[in-house]
């Protein structure tokens, strides 16, 4: 009788356990990926400054909320105009998508680890975004140094007045940058507090009329451009929806454009102001919401804005946060 060999013996003996392990694992059930409920309620920001016509549009005629309803899912539209406050509703999850959102709230919140994605445009109006005072000796943003500024930090307004100095020679240090909203920005240099504000939408207008004049604007400096934006996981478990909401948009575009004198009314009454108001500064304002080269290229600047200014700390990649539908 032969004697076996123990060491080739063990081998065989290995052998045959690791094979019996991976067929057990091979038979082992794969694990499914979470399971996305269906979808109630869409949330979305209304947001009408500062000359919004195509969601003033929707406001009227319902577009986006009747497109839904034919999928039994409610539409609420909460009301929050700062950048800041839609992107922490986003990251709470209390808010699915941002409608008209700045550029620069945009920015900022990915690179404070925000998830969040840039799938349109909602508009880029450089016009519509100005530097105005009532002083007639400032005649241009090389007048301003040392003078004093008002309006909000960290927004296209303030990244127009650093392009707009550096245009000129000067730097952000040769002002003094008083943060504060719009309208009270202007009623402080109307009053003569401050010798300059950041003004946009219907508030160029009213300070037109007190008195007031542009000294400066985004033309050849910033786009002023204005993102629609929703989470990453939004996108992920609701694309069909991210799309039909987009779709939506453009019909609102689309009546703006061939129904004018109906799209102004409503915006007039919505903002206060006049049929002839709104028709002076709609040409301002570009609304195709197609994402393109020279937009990612904007949003380049206006990351380099934030970085300049230490409003960013850390830096990004610009096309991680597009997504093209």
């Amino acid at each position: 009788m032969k004697k076996v060999n123990l060491t080739k013996f063990l081998a065989y003996v290995c052998i045959a356990c690791l094979s019996f392990s991976l067929i057990g694992c091979g038979n082992q059930p794969k694990s499914s990926p979470p399971k996305v409920e269906p979808l109630k309620t869409l949330r979305i920001t209304y947001v009408k400054s500062p000359l919004n016509i195509p969601s003033i549009v929707d406001k009227n005629l319902e577009t986006v909320k009747k497109s839904f309803a034919k999928n039994n899912i409610a539409v609420t539209f909460p009301d929050i105009n700062s950048g800041a406050k839609q992107t922490e509703a986003l990251a709470a999850g209390s808010l699915d998508i941002c409608s008209a959102l700045g550029g620069t709230s945009a920015i900022l919140a990915a690179s404070n680890g925000v998830d969040i994605k840039i799938i349109g445009i909602y508009s880029r109006a450089p016009k519509a975004f100005n530097l105005m005072a009532k002083d007639p000796a400032i005649k241009s943003a090389a007048d301003l140094k040392g003078k004093k500024v008002a309006g909000p930090k960290g927004t296209i307004l303030h990244q127009i007045l650093i392009a707009a100095l550096d245009k000129n020679g000067l730097k952000a240090t040769d002002v003094e940058l008083i943060s504060m909203g719009i309208p009270a920005s202007v009623t402080a240099m109307l009053n003569g507090n401050v010798d300059v504000a950041l003004v946009a939408g219907a508030d160029v207008l009213r300070a037109e009329k007190a008195g007031a004049h542009i000294i400066a604007n985004g033309e050849g400096l910033v786009d002023a451009t204005i993102v629609i934006a929703t989470s990453g996981k939004f996108l992920k478990e609701h694309p069909d929806a991210v799309k039909q909401f987009l779709a939506a948009h453009k019909e609102n575009i689309e009546y703006m454009n061939k129904n004018k004198d109906s799209a102004f009314a409503y915006t007039a009454t919505e903002t206060g102001l006049q049929p002839s108001d709104v028709e002076i500064m709609a040409p301002w304002y570009n609304f195709t919401p197609t994402i393109s080269d020279k937009d990612i290229e904007e949003l380049v600047k206006t990351q380099d804005f934030l970085l300049k200014t230490n409003l960013q700390k850390n830096k990004i990649n610009i096309s991680n946060l597009i997504v093209k539908l």
